[in-house]
């Protein structure tokens, strides 16, 4: 069975939304990016940090899933890493009301030996340093690395966040964070800039405007599925992240029809992981769902025309 190493954070949020608000959560990219990688065949392992404050019963809902914690530090009298924020009307930006990195501050992640020959590393948004850290820790070199990033490194570590980007082979970014990174407004001359950073692949996240794949001339476009109702946006980016990463770990095939695929898997788990607060939604996800909604991104991408 093929390896994915997740490494990034397990956290707690509170969250504020038009449709209503949490107390301290579960959350953390590593969280939604394992709970989605979960619904594949394959094995996969957290290098996280969390406090003494964190509950036995999230860690328990992380090896239910079959995820290794190996590698999920507790830092006994430390507290966990908080994140507060509130979303506007429109659930496309927000504002950070509390950052509070607790043990993430002095966070040195160590790689589980079984999980050094991981055949995937899926480097979630953390501090450059600590994902060049986790690459540094690699005995062979895993198949495909995918990095999740965003716009606060490309303000306060930019000439790090570069460094890790040359040893990755897929990022996966928002449209504003792609402009910021590249200089460029159009997101096909962004994609074409980033690749010359070092990605083979380009992925472009839009939000509920779906997402794009660039490898090269390549451009693959794919739809978020239209939801009746989207509580909470938090998790969705970690999810699709899971999500793709899982797929191509499964299927080992990296090439450009395969990504394809994999981006479609990530929209996917992403359209149910917005429909509640938090991990609400991913952890009570059944897998008979996960098969009916791919049936209805199929139905909503697949026509036929005639060319004359």
């Amino acid at each position: 069975m093929n390896k994915l190493l997740i490494v990034g954070t397990v956290a707690f949020d509170a969250i504020e939304t038009p449709f209503g608000k949490t107390d301290k959560i579960l959350g953390g990219a590593a969280t939604f990016i394992g709970l989605s990688a979960s619904y594949f065949n394959l094995q996969s392992a957290i290098v996280s940090v969390v406090g003494e404050d964190f509950p036995q019963e999230y860690l328990d809902l992380l090896t239910d899933r079959n995820i290794d914690i190996s590698g999920l530090e507790v830092v006994k009298g430390g507290k966990t890493f908080f994140w507060s924020g509130k979303y506007h009307n429109d659930l496309n930006s927000r504002d950070t009301l509390i950052t509070e990195l607790n043990v993430l501050a002095d966070f040195q992640p160590v790689v589980p030996q079984n999980f050094k020959d991981a055949d995937v590393v899926m480097l979630g948004n953390l501090h450059p340093f600590v994902q060049s850290s986790v690459l540094d820790q690699m005995e062979a070199k895993p198949k495909l690395v995918v990095l999740d990033t965003m716009n606060f490194w490309m303000d306060c570590a930019l000439p790090e966040l570069l460094e890790v980007i040359k040893r990755v082979d897929v990022i996966t970014i928002n449209d504003e964070e792609a402009r910021q990174l590249s200089g460029e407004y159009s997101l096909v001359k962004a994609a074409a800039k980033i690749h010359t950073m070092g990605p083979k692949f380009v992925v472009i996240k839009k939000g509920e405007h779906g997402a794009l794949l660039f490898q090269g001339k390549e451009v693959f476009f794919a739809p978020a599925l239209p939801l009746e109702e989207v509580f909470d946006p938090t998790g969705a980016g970690d999810t699709f992240a899971g999500g793709f990463s899982g797929f191509i770990t499964q299927s080992e095939n990296i090439t450009f029809d395969n990504m394809k695929k994999a981006v479609i898997h990530g929209s996917n788990l992403a359209s149910f992981s917005v429909e509640k607060f938090g991990t609400e939604r991913m952890v009570n996800l059944q897998k008979e769902e996960v098969q009916e909604r791919l049936k209805q991104f199929k139905a909503l991408t697949q026509f036929e025309i005639e060319l004359s």
